[in-house]
């Protein structure tokens, strides 16, 4: 039932065309990974549902009530073992699904994550993940009127799973500068 990141990688591109979502994907993992370290989680686990939890956006066609249902009853079902399609199914909350799990509550936070660090360094004077540092973040992070689509609501839930903010952001920031060449920031 296991797959490697690069049949994982495979899988997503089959189903995922637009470029920034793909980005995303490659982004919501590495925070997962990283988190899993911290923590001493399944590193491979957390970061395959990671990779994976947008599979079936574009499937979806806008019907936010059903992204995250399609991918784990059609593309991921014996692919993934069930608490990682728990995650990704309970991570848009549209879907009615809830889990408290800590890998759903990581997916959640992971996800709200990666899109503030993003925004962060594409205001950065070159653009570039190296430039953000924890304390920008931090300040962005308190900033309602930036990147206003992000959940910070979300991203608090990393304190739930025993990660303060601060720790979750620094976590989470290096993950994405670890990738930046994969992300093109």
């Amino acid at each position: 039932m296991s797959m490697s990141r690069s049949q994982a990688l495979t899988l997503l591109k089959q189903y995922l065309k637009n470029e920034k979502l793909i980005k995303h994907c490659i982004a919501v993992e590495a925070i997962m990974r990283n988190l899993a370290k911290a923590l001493g989680e399944d590193e491979e686990l957390w970061a395959l549902t990671g990779l994976l939890h947008d599979i079936d956006y574009e499937l979806a066609k806008g019907d936010m009530k059903k992204h995250g249902v399609i991918s784990t009853e059609n593309i991921l079902r014996n692919k993934l073992p069930e608490e990682a399609l728990e995650a990704i199914r309970a991570h848009n909350e549209l879907t009615g699904f809830v889990s408290d799990t800590k890998l759903a509550l990581a997916l959640k936070a992971a996800d709200q994550a990666s899109g503030l660090i993003v925004a962060t360094a594409l205001v950065m004077p070159n653009k570039r993940l190296s430039e953000v540092k924890l304390s920008s973040l931090l300040k962005k992070f308190k900033q309602k009127d930036f990147a206003r689509s992000v959940r910070r609501d979300k991203i608090r839930l990393c304190e739930r799973i025993g990660l303060p903010l601060e720790r979750f952001l620094e976590i989470s920031l290096k993950a994405l500068q670890e990738v930046h060449e994969e992300l093109g920031l």
